[in-house]
């Protein structure tokens, strides 16, 4: 077969939890049901609440809407792999399930620092925040971050269909993940892994920077303020964001900037677990149980469904 863009191997084996597969399945579809009813009720939550129609709960509206969609880029093979003797993904789906996990997980990322500028805004510039923060600038922002994120994955996605994989096809790693997949590559993937490194470090850094920016602003903003009361509240706003920031980026961070060569299996599967699977589940609990707009917008839905 010709090098280049072809490749030998036409399906890959994931591989499965071998320990206590049956009590895995059960653990990880209730974490999956969890994920997909916490944040759906975050959606409807923040869509149905007049009160909660704000450029912050817009921006969270569409994390948990990314966060679903992550999680369901991973979960539905783990689970189903779980009850399968060979957890078998072919050569085309493994690199469409990288695509588009790869496409949501850097949309995440720039999202997270777009929610870090719009609490800078909120509490720092309050008589210029909804000039600035105009529904029109949110949706051009997650706009931009969708389209940063479908670049940076198609530019992945692209130089994975320059390698050749010879065998053997085992991914030693419980979905389609880049660290993985280079290790079986019998190409150079000297560029790919340059690349995966400059990228996700760029990204995590800039967004990273950007929030700790605000936040120290923020900071700032809160010391100067005359009332405990008004920067208790400031502050209560800002500790859940801080929450999910640092679950998000520090998982990503371990998985992506651990050198292939000293990547060790075991924390790297622990590592995606919480990344890819545990941290879409914790998000809506993170904002719903620091957030008391949100505890109230959720006393009034549920007196209006019993009343």
């Amino acid at each position: 077969m010709a090098e280049g863009n072809h490749s030998e191997v036409m399906e890959f084996v994931l591989l499965r939890f071998t320990n206590l597969p049956g009590l895995l399945f059960v653990i990880f579809l209730l974490i999956y049901v969890t994920t997909l009813v916490g944040n759906l009720g975050m959606i409807i939550l923040i869509r149905t609440d007049s009160q909660l129609r704000v450029p912050l709960y817009f921006l969270l509206s569409n994390l948990s809407f990314l966060d679903i969609y992550y999680s369901s880029s991973v979960t539905p093979k783990l689970l189903s792999g779980l009850l399968a003797e060979r957890n078998i993904i072919s050569f085309n789906g493994c690199i469409a399930q990288f695509y588009f996990f790869a496409v949501i997980g850097t949309t995440e990322a720039i999202l997270l620092a777009v929610m870090g500028y719009d609490h800078y805004m909120a509490i720092c510039e309050p008589l210029h925040f909804l000039s600035v923060m105009s529904p029109r600038v949110c949706v051009q922002l997650e706009a931009g971050s969708c389209i940063a994120g479908t670049l940076n994955a198609l530019v992945h996605t692209g130089t994975l269909f320059q390698l050749s994989f010879c065998g053997p096809n085992v991914v030693h790693h419980f979905y389609c993940e880049i660290p993985p997949l280079l290790l079986l590559s019998c190409s150079d993937t000297r560029v790919n892994e340059m690349l995966m490194v400059a990228s996700i470090g760029f990204i995590i850094t800039t967004s990273a920077l950007a929030i700790f920016v605000s936040y120290a602003c923020i900071l700032l903003t809160i010391w100067n303020l005359h009332t405990v009361e008004g920067g208790h509240k400031a502050f209560s706003t800002c500790i859940s964001h801080l929450m999910a920031v640092a679950l998000f980026y520090g998982s990503a961070a371990f998985l992506y900037l651990h050198p292939l060569s000293n990547h060790s299996e075991d924390q790297g599967k622990m590592a995606s677990i919480f990344y890819a699977v545990v941290t879409p589940m914790l998000n809506p609990f993170i904002y719903s149980l620091r957030n008391k707009e949100v505890k109230n917008a959720l006393r009034r839905a549920m007196k209006k469904f019993l009343f």
